[in-house]
């Protein structure tokens, strides 16, 4: 059994910062890759960053250069470092983790961002 406890999200004014924590737990291997996704209201759960399994990043165009995905492997802990926020990056925040025998999702975690 795989659980993925994602938390830090919130309302915050454009501008600001927020950091969201990934923190896994149970039975993990064969790792493809572990990450963040967000879905806002009536659009499609799209990718914002993620790690490869060879430990590169990826992040989505349109939050490049503000927002940063790192990692704490002893506490098998992913981060999102947000900043710089935008009302466009309102949405439920998604952690995931692909594994060879499939895609697990934390929760969600609400960001709201206000102008």
């Amino acid at each position: 059994q795989v659980q993925l406890v994602g938390s830090g999200g919130g309302l915050v004014q454009a501008g600001g910062s927020l950091r969201l924590s990934c923190a896994a737990s149970g039975s993990i291997f064969s790792v493809n890759g572990m990450g963040w996704y967000r879905q806002a209201p009536g659009k499609q759960r799209d990718v914002v960053a993620r790690f490869s399994s060879a430990g590169s990043t990826y992040y989505a165009d349109s939050v490049e250069g503000r927002i940063t995905i790192y990692r704490d492997n002893a506490k098998k802990t992913v981060y999102l470092q947000m900043n710089s926020l935008k009302p466009e990056d309102t949405a439920v925040y998604y952690c995931n983790l692909r594994m060879t025998q499939g895609d697990f999702w934390g929760q969600g975690t609400q960001v709201t961002v206000c102008s």
